[in-house]
């Protein structure tokens, strides 16, 4: 890409003085009105904004690239200042980095996929290279300014390659960061005269896989990852440098050298993971089992999302017609569209049984990689109690995202160490992967399941079940906070159903209403959901990565059909925070709705059920109590965390 083509002497202001971000941006703004790139000012200015709050855009040198994607947005372009003071409250992803050179990129919302990204990564690259930075901040006149931007490109064909780099990129959205690493490996091998050749792992699936002729010729492997990458044993023996997806953006001339001269380890020869290198000694296991977590996350949430379209769709179809409270006996009727209604939310009841299995294959999956799969997926299917429904047995009470994560995790650990330390003959070496591997791992979840999860916590749910019920006679608020905890500790999960059987016995014998019951199920999951909305607006900058984002809106919709399991990404990340505030939010939201006089009978926490609620008005003040809670104390708790961590990285 030419970037003097995306801009002109009127979009440069050279030796510009301002006091904050804010000022900078305002008067680019105006440049790129000015010469007719944009529709609207403001609406331009609020995407920026947006985006700044989403993650820092200061990167380093005294660079600053800010943008905004939106229809305001005419025509693609970039205006530039180079200011005569330096700005240090500009928020960097590398410390004490003073801002005196900001490009502001306008790109109209339809090419935000390809200009965007292009633009992006072709001046973060360029921006990298101290010899054209230095230039820029000579330089004396724009039009000096302007010439210096295309100082340094390199055409393909004139570059003579004398190594071959590879890179696998993956970002846990795979959508941005995966493209604009890649595309920063490839252009800062351009200008050292190594041929970098990037297979992105993104939304899309694997894009420009690597081939086995140029695996063989290369040099080493760079993994700029935020979850596993698939199928690292292609690169047995190979030297390979492991760092997160944004590091590409910081430095990729510095992980190339690195990765010919001194890298991390080697691709350990026959087996699926990495050599302990010297640096990584003595780390522990946490940050591997964070990114096993987190691509877990990864594969589940478009399970959670279709499971509730499918739902959502077949719910709120009923509501039109008018037959909700009718949805579940509509099997057997003789209008094909309340039979296909009732076989669709069914259809999603059965998707959001798999949630647990498929988290757990991929828990597994990012430790032991492809052997991994197997053992996890049975490990899942133990924990969503897929096994008491095929052995037909009566009341039995699954483990729930608990036994998910120990069942996944141990499935991954126990394959990886089977993988490594079972040594055979070449000529024997095909059983281990297709019978030793399988075998071995699967009767271990098993082991474990049979004598250790589903013991413990079913003695867990079984002693909470007594616990609710001896307190059937107690305070009204005591009770109710105790069914609204229990409800909302595990979001649909075995306690959940423990409180649920104990609220409605209560409720069927005249005896206690289920108010705190029905609001427990609704607040988290709604709560939740808006705190991916609220944090850019409370905090000034995102709290969540993309893939709670992704999951809040479907979470709002799933809370309000009383769905609660659409929250399970959240609790599954970050379980220390989610499960307490959710359950000090339930517990809120319940005790204002019962102590203002709401009173609900019927087992419909629904918002169609709501009419049905006496003193809704002090139904819904609870509802809000409640989420509010949830939202902003995950907002408030998560930026301490994040703010916490920038701190100590200083």
């Amino acid at each position: 890409m030419n970037l003097k083509d995306m801009t002109n002497e009127k979009l440069i202001l050279l030796d510009f003085e301002c006091n904050s971000k804010e000022e900078v941006i305002k008067e680019l703004i105006n440049k790129l009105y000015e010469n007719g790139n944009l529709n609207s000012k403001e609406e331009f200015y609020e995407a920026v904004m947006e985006r700044e709050a989403h993650s820092p855009t200061g990167l380093e040198r005294g660079i600053a690239i800010p943008h905004g994607k939106t229809d305001a947005v005419k025509k693609g372009a970039f205006a530039v200042a180079r200011l005569k003071n330096k700005l240090s409250d500009w928020e960097s992803v590398t410390e004490n980095n003073k801002v005196d050179t900001v490009f502001l990129l306008a790109i109209p919302k339809e090419e935000a996929g390809s200009t965007h990204l292009k633009l992006l990564a072709e001046l973060s690259t360029r921006l990298m290279d101290d010899d054209f930075t230095l230039n820029l901040q000579k330089a004396k006149s724009k039009k000096e300014f302007l010439a210096c931007l295309d100082k340094g490109e390199k055409k393909k064909e004139d570059i003579n390659y004398n190594k071959t780099v590879l890179g696998i990129t993956a970002c846990a959205a795979g959508i941005a960061h995966t493209y604009m690493a890649a595309e920063a490996l490839e252009k800062a091998g351009d200008n050292m005269g190594v041929k970098v050749l990037v297979e992105k792992q993104g939304a899309n699936g694997i894009e420009d896989r690597h081939t086995e002729e140029q695996i063989k010729g290369a040099s080493g492997i760079i993994f700029a990852c935020d979850i596993a990458p698939k199928g690292e044993e292609r690169y047995n023996g190979l030297n390979f440098v492991k760092v997160k997806v944004a590091e590409p953006l910081k430095d990729s001339k510095k992980l190339i050298n690195k990765v010919l001269n001194n890298p991390d380890g080697k691709v350990s020869k026959g087996e699926t993971d990495f050599k302990e290198s010297k640096k990584e000694k003595g780390k522990g296991i946490l940050p591997n089992m964070m990114e096993a977590v987190m691509t877990g996350i990864s594969y589940m949430i478009p399970v959670i999302v279709a499971a509730g379209l499918m739902m959502g769709i077949a719910k709120l179809s009923a509501m039109g017609l008018g037959v909700i409270n009718d949805l579940g006996k509509l099997g057997d009727s003789s209008n094909p569209l309340y039979v296909l209604l009732f076989n669709l939310d069914r259809f999603g009841g059965l998707i959001f049984k798999f949630i647990y299995p498929i988290f757990s294959a991929y828990v597994a999956f990012s430790i032991a990689d492809r052997p991994g799969l197997v053992p996890g997926f049975i490990g899942g299917a133990f924990a969503g109690g897929l096994h008491y429904t095929f052995w037909g047995v009566e009341g039995g009470i699954p483990s729930g995202f608990i036994g998910a994560l120990i069942l996944g995790l141990v499935a991954g650990y126990v394959t990886d160490f089977l993988n490594k330390h079972i040594k055979l003959n070449k000529h024997l070496n095909a059983i281990k992967p297709m019978l030793l591997l399988p075998g071995i791992s699967v009767l271990v979840v098993f082991l474990l399941n049979y004598y250790l999860v589903d013991p413990v916590f079913g003695g867990l749910n079984a002693w909470l079940s007594n616990a609710i019920a001896s307190f059937s006679g107690a305070g009204t608020f005591v009770l109710v906070s105790i069914i609204a905890a229990c409800t909302a500790f595990d979001l649909g999960g075995p306690v959940n159903k423990a409180a649920g059987a104990i609220a409605i016995g209560l409720a069927a014998d005249g005896i206690f209403p289920l108010t705190g019951r029905v609001l427990a199920i609704v607040i988290p999951p709604i709560g939740l959901g808006l705190a991916t909305v609220l944090d850019k607006y409370i905090v000034k900058r995102r709290v969540f990565d993309d893939n709670l984002r992704v999951v809040g809106g479907t979470s709002i919709l799933l809370g309000f059909i009383a769905v609660s399991e659409g929250a399970i990404p959240f609790m599954l990340k970050n379980p220390l925070i989610t499960i307490p505030i959710n359950v000090i939010g339930s517990i809120l939201g319940a005790c204002t709705a019962v102590g203002l006089g709401a009173v609900q009978w019927n087992p419909l926490p629904a918002i169609w059920g709501w009419p049905l609620v006496e003193n809704l008005w002090a139904y819904i003040v609870g509802l809000l109590v409640g989420v509010v809670f949830i939202a902003l104390a995950n907002i408030f708790v998560r930026y301490y965390i994040i703010k916490k961590d920038e701190k100590k990285a200083r």
